[in-house]
């Protein structure tokens, strides 16, 4: 059923330009990290970007809020939301819900549910390992005794932490690093029983279909 609340509205309306906030502040941010210009209006340029898609997330934010009427009800409804108007690196995520909401929109049939979680949590994997990868690398590149002395370091570490191997070679060091490192690990493990749920709640419908037998209920 199609929401014309006014909430519904509005984020209707705003998805397209927060969608291009999001990828605006993620770019502008990387090339502070992996280039920065000290002392260059183009620094200045950068966090410009990065300080005006974060207000247009306040701006947002604060206008599903009112129109939503909750109040209190609606900050424990959208937590995450909240998260993430506090760290705006995880902004990009919302590719996944727009890509969702593009297919319904367009009336194109969706992915088995099983696929749509495989492809999501790869998708947020991806966004995740990179951007954690710049931020833990901004904290780690200059600290005494650090391991990361590369950006490629800092993916590699992503990468492990993310699948929840964890080598040991490339360790952050710094306390900022390491806050990042734990929020990267919960992340890896959820994303990774996501999919593993789902391939496994898949081989048994599979199976299931091919004996004739009912699935077990999960």
């Amino acid at each position: 059923m199609h929401d014309d609340s006014p909430e519904a509205r509005w984020e209707r309306r705003a998805e397209m330009p927060l969608t291009i906030a999001s990828m605006a502040f993620l770019c502008a941010y990387a090339v502070l990290v992996l280039a920065p210009s000290p002392g260059t209006p183009w620094d200045d340029l950068w966090l410009l970007v990065l300080l005006a898609a974060w207000l247009l997330f306040g701006v947002d934010y604060a206008a599903r809020w009112r129109l939503s009427g909750r109040r209190l009800g609606f900050v424990r409804t959208h937590w995450l939301d909240t998260i993430v108007l506090i760290l705006p690196l995880l902004r990009p995520l919302r590719i996944v819900r727009i890509y969702e909401s593009m297919q319904h929109r367009r009336g194109l049939p969706r992915l088995a549910l099983h696929a749509r979680v495989i492809a999501y949590a790869g998708i947020s994997a991806v966004l995740l390992g990179f951007t954690g990868a710049l931020a833990v690398y901004q904290q780690e590149r200059d600290a005494p005794g650090t391991t990361m002395r590369t950006f490629g370091d800092a993916v590699w570490w992503a990468c492990s932490t993310l699948s929840t191997v964890g080598y040991g070679d490339v360790v952050p060091v710094t306390t900022g690093g390491r806050v990042i490192a734990a929020f990267v690990m919960a992340c890896g493990l959820a994303l990774l029983g996501a999919v593993t749920g789902s391939f496994s709640s898949w081989l048994l419908q599979v199976f299931a279909a091919e004996t004739g037998e009912r699935p077990p209920e999960t």
